[in-house]
């Protein structure tokens, strides 16, 4: 287990571990931010000896690294969920409310349940102890895992929906508000798919411009 103190990604893990905790939880959150499709979740519990070198916050890693990392902390985790929110209920309910339901769903489809969660950021109401970790995906070996289960999860899901609108170029922005999705929005409109409460996609149907 890694344990330098500058960079000490299990130092939560382990304090919980010292008082008898092991079913420890890391949960995450990917997609608060683009334009189209869902927010999606990840719930993990990693074994104690879990070690895989260079688990870090899925935004600093390449695609081939965390496409990697997503199959071996899949193949290693002691129960894993996914939670994930469309677009309708991020419309509905707004993207802060729709981001904890996907939490909360990732852990509702763990098929162990944690005795202790840590969570990146938001705080969560749950029948299970919690701790908010600030940054916790770079300090959180699990919350790190749960990253990554996230991202790669909700990328595929836009890189399938890229197949069907191909002139969004979802591939490559997966759905965040690039110029090029901008540009495409403009000129093709909006598809189902679109968060029509967020700006660029809600000043256009509020401008309904012309084609």
């Amino acid at each position: 287990m890694d344990t330098d103190i500058e960079n000490d990604n299990y130092k939560y893990e382990r304090e919980l571990r010292k008082k008898g905790i092991t079913l420890i939880a890391g949960v995450d959150e990917v997609g608060r931010g683009p334009l189209v499709g869902p927010v999606v979740a990840a719930c993990c519990i990693l074994p104690e000896k879990f070690n895989l070198k260079g688990l870090t916050d899925s935004k600093k890693l390449s695609e081939k690294k965390r496409d990697f990392f997503y199959e071996e902390i899949k193949k290693q985790a002691i129960s894993y969920g996914i939670g994930i929110i469309d677009e309708r209920k991020i419309d509905e309910v707004n993207i802060y409310e729709a981001t904890k339901l996907a939490m909360i769903d990732a852990v509702k489809n763990m098929d162990v349940k944690p005795e202790h969660i840590l969570i990146d950021a938001m705080p969560l109401e749950l029948d299970i102890p919690t701790t908010s970790i600030i940054k916790g995906d770079l300090k959180s070996i699990t919350i790190s895992a749960a990253s990554v289960l996230a991202k790669v999860t909700r990328d595929r899901m836009l890189i399938e929906l890229d197949k069907k609108y191909p002139m969004y170029d979802f591939k490559n922005n997966k759905g965040y508000p690039t110029k090029k999705h901008l540009a495409a929005l403009l000129k093709y409109g909006i598809i189902s798919e679109h968060r029509k409460s967020y700006g660029p996609v809600k000043n256009y149907i509020e401008n309904k411009v012309e084609m």
